[in-house]
């Protein structure tokens, strides 16, 4: 925690994904003598830490979006896992003398499914259109399943010797279907408490802790994906949180949500580097260029298979299909010229993160014979190297790479400005002719007033976003108002004030509290509407 809290001060300054800068961290750490050497518990990992952090990203994606592209998802979710699984099997089989064909499956199964907590670490705070992140987030919160259960038969040919694809087949449709029906339902149902024990956001709070480990023990219990149980309990939570959340419980369960994310995936990506030395250490038989041969060979197969299969399957498949202008109120239109680019960041980012590790680590140390598991240990250590490289060299590179393709900004700040927008018209048509009750004039003008205000400045907002959208030189799309700059003068001299009430002892703390809980809300509406980083003119 002292670590992950002490790099969390530079990760701004750098303008680097975090995961990248956390995994380099861990990595150096684990060199330093004295250090003590930590192991990842593969338990700990598929038990504790990876449903939480699969609900989380499940939670906070839009099922609107996920359906609109739940033909590429699959694709690369399902198609391409066994596609690389294949091809990396292979070159492992032909290419490396002591993998046999269990072993070059199992390493592919390892290695195949790209990270949902290392997708979501790297996307973020990259302007790409909201489609590619879509795509990319649904994928890796799907892949999962088809790589584990690639992953189980081909180690149990490993420890047996002997495998049944039939089985195999409909043993995957067993595991993914149950998964989705258990977690759909648990979602439902959690819903419907949430909704039952309204207003009470701590109890609703706790609910959503339970609610992934709940998924995938349910799950896992019967035999099915307990991962692909979180996915759906969490999808589903996703659509029906607007109806069932109140403003209370989802402000504090998304402060909870951050803080507990934030541990978990410092915990996650530090470990990781943490492990390379412990890896080393049963390699001992194998020379630096050896070791640094495969390494290459299976890191370049790895990535260049999904390369090649996106931009065949957006060819010949047309598997992305880019959303149309009007498509909605806050839709975004999508040049063609743009489509090969975004084609193009599907293809390079594929990092893999904490579910091949852990799969990896989990591999017995003995077969059922009591002799040693073949090759045990330079399998966990090419699983590190794609990591490693996938997750850094292309964690450094996708930024400049979005930087020289020229991809046009996401649009989804625009689009909420569009909705907020059309509400307020929306609003002022009902204060005039549906309002139930009557106004006086007086009240009627002021509530208009403040409206049409609002409105105003969203309107220029859109049109400065419009403006940086053609490409020239960027103007500030928020700019405080006289008003707002009034606003957040008087709201530090109220903080002043009571801060000086209660040094001096003239106010009960209980009191205190309540009028400060009233300053904090309305200091967080007012930064809801201050400039941000990304809304600042070029320089």
């Amino acid at each position: 925690m002292a670590v992950l809290i002490g790099l969390s001060a530079f990760i701004e300054k750098i303008k680097l994904p975090y995961p990248v800068l956390l995994v380099l961290a861990g990595l150096i750490i684990a060199f330093i003598p004295g250090v003590p050497r930590i192991i990842l518990n593969p338990d700990v990992i598929f038990v504790v830490i990876l449903p939480p952090l699969l609900y989380d990203a499940a939670s906070r994606t839009s099922w609107k979006d996920f359906k609109a592209n739940i033909r590429p998802i699959s694709a690369l979710g399902v198609n391409l896992v066994f596609f690389t699984i294949l091809a990396v099997a292979i070159t492992a089989y032909y290419f490396i003398p002591a993998f046999n064909w269990p072993a070059a499956f199992l390493l592919g199964a390892i290695i195949a499914p790209p990270d949902a907590v290392a997708a979501t670490g790297i996307l973020k705070g990259l302007s790409l259109n909201k489609q590619v992140s879509a795509i990319l987030e649904g994928e890796s919160l799907v892949n999962d399943a088809a790589a584990l259960i690639a992953y189980r038969y081909a180690l149990i040919a490993v420890l047996t010797g002997s495998f049944v694809l039939w089985q195999a087949a409909l043993q995957f449709i067993f595991v993914a279907a149950g998964g989705i029906l258990i977690g759909g339902l648990i979602g439902y149902i959690i819903t419907w408490i949430h909704n039952k024990i309204h207003e009470q956001p701590i109890i609703e709070t706790c609910f959503t802790l339970l609610t992934p480990f709940l998924s995938y023990f349910a799950a896992e219990r019967i035999g099915a994906s307990g991962i692909l149980a979180v996915v759906s309990a969490g999808l589903v939570v996703s659509v029906r949180s607007s109806e069932v959340f109140s403003y209370d419980m989802r402000l504090q369960t998304t402060y909870v949500w951050d803080t507990i994310m934030f541990l978990l995936n410092g915990f996650v990506f530090i470990s990781i580097g943490l492990q390379l030395p412990v890896i080393l250490n049963e390699l001992n038989y194998y020379s630096w260029y050896t070791l640094l041969l495969y390494s290459a060979l299976i890191s370049v197969v790895t990535i260049g298979v999904r390369i090649g299969w996106v931009f065949s399957g957006a060819y010949f498949a047309r598997l992305f299909k880019w959303k149309k202008p009007g498509d909605g109120l806050g839709s975004t239109e999508i040049d063609h010229d743009d489509t090969w680019k975004n084609v193009m960041i599907v293809a390079w980012t594929g990092t893999r993160g904490v579910l091949s590790m852990a799969a990896a680590l989990a591999l017995p140390l003995t077969l059922y014979s009591g002799k040693p598991f073949p090759e045990r240990a330079l399998i966990v250590f090419l699983c590190f190297v794609v990591i490693f490289v996938t997750l850094v060299i292309q964690g450094f590179s996708l930024p400049l790479l979005i930087r020289l393709l020229n991809v046009k900004n996401s649009e989804e700040d625009k689009e909420e400005r569009q909705i907020q927008l059309h509400l307020i018209k929306s609003t002022l048509h009902y204060i005039d002719h549906e309002y139930p009750l009557p106004l006086e004039e007086s009240v009627k003008a002021l509530l208009k007033k403040e409206f049409e205000l609002t409105a105003e400045r969203l309107v220029r907002e859109i049109r400065a976003h419009k403006w940086n959208e053609t490409g020239g030189k960027r103007v500030a799309v928020r700019i405080l108002t006289p008003l707002q700059q009034a606003r957040i003068a008087i709201g530090l001299f109220q903080r002043d004030l009571l801060l000086k009430l209660h040094k001096d002892g003239k106010v009960s703390t209980t009191a205190l509290k309540e009028v400060e809980r009233d300053l904090d809300i309305e200091e967080l509406n007012l930064n809801q509407q201050l400039p941000s980083k990304e809304d600042q003119p070029e320089s």
